[in-house]
């Protein structure tokens, strides 16, 4: 279940840009055929690509108009180029409305850092993240509790214990939808938060993944349909190893590569509710009855609620690593890589704890490599 004043904010966050203008939706619609369209172009004639079970997400964009339920996918981040060429090994025909165009989080001061990059991604529907203190109590992880909502059910939300609660308090008076659609959205996550490549024999591993994402889960309105994803090759065409020239980064290479994204069993459903009934059983007993309309401290930040988000963040990954290991049939990870604490300790050492193990390139989840972040040095620099 989720709050009130989460929806609230997650429409004050949409509504940044006019997304419900014919234009703007014209221009959001066409910029996407048009990235997409690049992106298979380069991805077929250079490349050797297999797609595996895109049926699955054919199903589930169909379970999403059906049984009013938005579409989560959940994708290992090995490389810059993720986004959006893992869209373009997918068929024209998903995409024949802007509905069916997935909403996805890219970081602040990289994709919004300017002002005509901050429209370029708007109208790619990627939301503006922020890392690095701002947390998953933000703006685009709201905005997108509200995209996986369906409009018809953000007036079924009410208060926990609030007076009159025995029948359902609506969003807002004269509600507007800050985006015009026929069904709920497809929102999709990296949960790792950064880009990972390392040497062998630890390639194709992951991060453990962040538990902020699981708030998407807990908190829609009604349970999405998760899928997950698991992806090869895209690190070949933008190796972290050219970190030193954005120009090198991201200019193709490896040419004949082959690329595979496989698309997994959507989460089982009553996995989905174990979790979400647990989440209201924390709701019940942790609301703040002086604000019952929001999150309280204890429901942000309590052991209970962070233990859940962790479990449910661990499940996520489980899944993903599942189609890695049993379809991909790929060595095992190392199991330190499924731990939070070993990463904690791995990145808070800059690698010094674990030398074995060797990212290629920079490790952003460094807070030291992030140079928009204030310094000593610098107390005064800050994203844009």
């Amino acid at each position: 279940m989720s709050f009130r004043d989460v929806l609230e904010r997650g429409d004050d966050f949409l509504e940044t840009y006019p997304r419900t203008n014919h234009i703007w939706r014209f221009l959001s619609y066409s910029t996407s055929l048009f990235t997409f369209g690049v992106s298979k172009l380069l991805l077929f004639t250079c490349y050797k690509v297999e797609l595996n079970g895109c049926e699955k997400l054919e199903t589930a964009l169909e379970r999403s108009k059906n049984e009013n339920r938005g579409i989560m996918t959940v994708m290992n981040h090995m490389s810059m180029v993720d986004d959006p060429l893992v869209w373009a090994t997918l068929p024209y025909n998903l995409f024949t409305s802007l509905d069916n165009i997935r909403w996805s989080l890219g970081a602040h001061n990289i994709c919004f850092k300017n002002k005509f990059l901050a429209n370029y991604f708007s109208l790619g529907q990627v939301l503006s993240t922020e890392r690095f203190g701002a947390g998953p109590f933000q703006g685009s992880i709201d905005a997108s509790i509200r995209l996986l909502s369906p409009d018809d059910t953000l007036d079924l939300e009410w208060t926990p214990h609030s007076e009159g609660s025995g029948s359902p308090t609506k969003v807002r008076e004269n509600y507007t939808p800050p985006i015009i659609r026929s069904k709920p959205s497809w929102v999709h996550v990296y949960p790792e938060g950064f880009v990972l490549q390392l040497y062998p024999p630890f390639e194709n591993s992951m991060r453990y993944f962040k538990w902020g994402i699981t708030r998407m889960i807990l908190e829609a309105t009604k349970p999405p349909i998760v899928l997950p994803i698991f992806a090869t090759g895209f690190e070949k065409i933008a190796s972290e190893a050219a970190t030193d020239s954005m120009f090198r980064q991201i200019l193709p290479r490896n040419f004949g590569s082959k690329i595979n994204v496989t698309i997994g069993d959507p989460l089982d459903d009553n996995l989905i509710d174990r979790y979400r009934e647990e989440w209201r059983q924390l709701v019940e007993k942790y609301y703040d009855p002086k604000n019952p309309s929001d999150l309280s401290d204890e429901l942000k930040y309590g052991k209970e609620a962070q233990n859940l988000r962790s479990r449910l963040a661990a499940e996520l990954r489980s899944n993903v690593a599942e189609i890695r290991n049993e379809v991909r049939k790929l060595p095992r990870e190392d199991p330190r890589f499924k731990s939070p604490s070993w990463w904690k300790r791995f990145n808070t050492t800059e690698g010094k704890s674990d030398p074995d193990v060797k990212i290629i390139g920079e490790n952003w989840a460094i807070r030291r490599m992030q140079k928009f972040l204030p310094s000593e040095d610098n107390p005064k620099r800050k994203d844009d």
